[in-house]
């Protein structure tokens, strides 16, 4: 069953596209046998540059326990009270998010889950992706899974919303 070192890592953040990740992480666990870690990579806000000259303790601990928080809040979204069927290990590591999970997916043996996340031009000019940090510099498999199909649904959802369209509910009846 569950061999020493035999793991499957999964970045968290809390994100739709992270969840569904979750989902396939644990799904690879149980088909393998293998403890999922859900890694959930957290910085204060804004940044290290403010905290260069030093470190407040009680932030720092107030912004740890919010990533706590968020990856237990994370966990319960994805699998609720029955959990994901599978031996699970939360971590939550202070780091950049592609470093964090490289530091702890360190062995040959191990398979990375992060989502792949809907990226276009600009997003991928302002956010750098996690999932392509991984994929070019892992030492173990790395599994990129793409959005779910619901993503671009409700992204479309939002994107009316914002603008103040009308949304229609044609579609979501089942025609009679």
């Amino acid at each position: 069953m569950n061999r020493p070192g035999n793991r499957v890592v999964a970045g968290v953040s809390g994100s739709l596209g992270s969840l569904t990740a979750l989902h396939r992480a644990a799904s690879e666990a149980r088909a393998t046998g293998a403890a999922l870690w859900a890694v959930l990579a957290w910085e204060p806000p804004g940044g290290d540059i403010p905290h260069r000259g030093g470190v407040c303790p009680a932030p720092r601990t107030a912004w740890r326990s919010m990533a706590v928080d968020r990856l237990a809040d994370a966990l319960d979204t994805a699998f609720g009270s029955a959990g994901p069927g599978v031996p699970v290990e939360p971590l939550v590591v202070y780091g950049k998010p592609g470093t964090v999970l490289l530091e702890v997916a360190d062995r040959p043996e191990d398979l990375l889950v992060v989502g792949a996340g809907a990226r276009g031009p600009l997003r991928r000019a302002l956010w750098p992706s996690v999932s392509r940090y991984c994929l070019a510099r892992a030492c173990c498999p790395v599994l990129a899974v793409p959005p779910s199909p619901l993503h671009r649904a409700l992204d479309a959802v939002h994107r009316r919303n914002t603008w103040k369209l009308p949304l229609t509910t044609e579609g979501l009846a089942g025609r009679r």
